[in-house]
């Protein structure tokens, strides 16, 4: 009796341990809209935009991007086989800040329309939360060289004008170690992005500059609206150390520096 009552409780354990992995598996694979609607998520290093579609006839899909959501609007690229069924673009080089999409639909009769603008939001299957540490810089710093590429141990002097003499500082040790942590607005997390975390933003006029080690202008974000913005690692183009400036109001809040690594973690 006691063995058939541990062959039960053991039953039921698997069985509870079965659904509850369908339902995580149903959870993740969440079905893709039906074009004209379609999904843009921010991933790493891209964004993704992908949808079913039920439309034959069709000349050409164009991708049109924007920061507004409104006017200027362009067009970025075409869906490469639009009378797919599933189909997807990839965005390698999503702008600063937000991005909203639209697409242009034209069939072979020459009808054609717009989809609704649909603004690309992180991807839930990511892990982006985890903010990357000193321990973790030093983790990615030795894992290019591994990987041949030259990138600086220690974070650069704090240099947003290349004209301008860096501020001397201590002598540093014989022995190699990051003295840094990292930014409470600027930040990359364990996906490889860039996170930008200014809770005032709409209340305030935030101004982000980024520039390379040695102080050379990279770009710039001449408005920040948005609380939480997240930056492609794409947009900086290589792995390694950048510098950057956040003016609030008009009056420098922070000057800084951010690590972005070779390679990432999900």
């Amino acid at each position: 009796m006691k063995q058939l009552s541990r062959i039960f409780i053991v039953t039921v354990l698997a069985l509870s341990a079965l659904v509850f992995s369908v339902q995580a598996q149903q959870v993740q694979q969440k079905p893709l809209p039906v074009f004209p609607e379609f999904s843009a998520l921010i991933q790493t290093g891209k964004n993704r935009l992908e949808f079913i579609s039920g439309f034959r006839d069709v000349k050409s899909i164009g991708v049109q991007r924007s920061l507004d959501s409104v006017l200027n609007f362009n067009t970025i690229g075409y869906i490469a086989n639009p009378g797919d069924i599933r189909c997807a673009y990839d965005d390698g080089k999503p702008l600063p800040g937000s991005n909203y999409y639209r697409m242009l639909i034209i069939f072979n009769n020459g009808r054609y329309f717009f989809t609704k603008v649909v603004l690309a939001v992180p991807d839930s299957t990511i892990d982006d939360r985890e903010k990357l540490t000193a321990a973790d810089v030093k983790a990615a710093i030795a894992a290019a060289k591994a990987a041949g590429v030259a990138t600086s141990a220690a974070p650069p002097p704090v240099v947003t004008d290349k004209g301008a003499a860096p501020v001397k500082e201590k002598e540093a040790p014989k022995e190699e170690k990051i003295v840094w942590h990292p930014s409470n607005y600027i930040y990359t997390t364990a996906d490889g992005n860039v996170n930008i975390k200014l809770p005032e933003a709409p209340n305030k006029r935030y101004v982000i500059k980024f520039f390379e080690p040695d102080g050379s202008f990279l770009f710039d974000i001449k408005e920040v609206k948005e609380p939480f913005l997240i930056l492609e690692k794409a947009i900086f183009l290589h792995a390694g150390w950048f510098n950057f400036e956040i003016v609030e109001d008009g009056k420098v809040l922070e000057k800084w520096n951010v690590f972005i690594p070779l390679s990432y973690r999900n």
